[in-house]
C-alpha cells in the first residue's frame, strides 16, 4: 500500500531535511517543514480568541493549507490575512501556538500526498496505514562534523550544538508528546546517515513509501 504521508523526524545534522526534499521529489510529493508551519503561524498574527474558537481555527488553517498547496514558500504567511492580537495582550501563549501547529500538522496530513519535516510530525499524527514514520538520524560525531562544515564552525562549537540541539528536542518531544524516552520503535523506518548517503536514505523511504 503506497503512503500518502510521510514523516521525517530528525537528529540536528543528520541530513533530514535533505532528505525529506529528495523523497518528496522522488513521490511528486508537497514538502513541508517547520520553517514553513512555524513562521505561518507566528507571522501570521494569530490572537489568543482566535486560537481559543474552534471554527476560527480551523478556517485559518484551511487558508494557511489553501495557499501552501498552491505553491507559497516559507513566506506563505505573507498571503494570508494577519489576525491581530487582542486589545492588551501580546499575542497567542506558546501553549495556544503548538495547538495550533499540531492542528496545522494533522490538518496538511489529512489531505495526503505530502512529506512533512516537522515538529515531530510522526508523533502528532501518530501509527496510521497510510503514513509512513521515519527517523533520520546519524552518530553525534558525523553531524557535528556536518555542522562544523556547513556552518563553519569549530570542533567544540559543533559539538556544543549538536548537544544543545540533542537536549532541546528531547524537552520537545517530553513536554509536547509525553515521549519521556525516543525509541526506535516509536518509527516504522529508522535511516542511519553514517552508514547511507542523503541520497541512498532518500532512495530507500522511497522504496517503502512506494511500496
Amino acid at each position: 500500500m503506497k503512503r500518502t504521508v510521510v514523516c521525517i523526524s530528525h537528529a540536528t545534522g543528520a541530513g533530514g531535511s535533505e532528505v525529506g526534499r529528495l523523497v518528496a521529489g522522488r513521490l511528486g510529493y508537497w514538502y513541508v517543514d517547520e520553517d514553513i508551519l512555524a513562521h505561518a503561524a507566528a507571522k501570521g498574527g494569530i490572537d489568543p480568541a482566535m486560537l481559543a474558537d474552534e471554527e476560527r481555527r480551523k478556517s485559518w488553517l484551511a487558508r494557511m493549507r489553501d495557499e501552501l498547496t498552491r505553491g507559497a514558500t516559507g513566506e506563505a504567511w505573507a498571503v494570508l490575512a494577519p489576525m491581530p492580537p487582542a486589545p492588551g495582550q501580546s499575542g497567542a501563549t506558546s501553549e495556544e501556538l503548538r495547538a495550533l501547529i499540531r492542528d496545522a500538522i494533522e490538518e496538511t496530513a489529512a489531505q495526503g500526498k505530502v512529506v512533512i519535516v516537522a515538529h515531530a510530525a510522526s508523533h502528532a499524527i501518530g501509527r496510521s496505514e497510510e503514513a509512513l514514520r521515519v527517523l533520520v538520524t546519524a552518530s553525534p560525531q558525523t553531524r557535528a562534523a556536518r555542522l562544523r562544515d556547513l556552518d563553519r564552525l569549530d570542533e567544540a562549537e559543533a559539538g556544543r550544538a549538536v548537544k544543545e540541539a540533542d537536549k532541546a528536542r528531547a524537552d520537545y518531544l517530553r513536554r509536547f508528546h509525553d515521549v519521556d524516552d525516543e525509541q526506535p520503535t516509536h518509527y516504522d523506518l529508522v535511516v542511519n546517515t553514517d552508514q547511507l548517503t542523503v541520497e541512498q536514505a532518500a532512495a530507500l523511504i522511497w522504496a517503502v513509501a512506494s511500496a
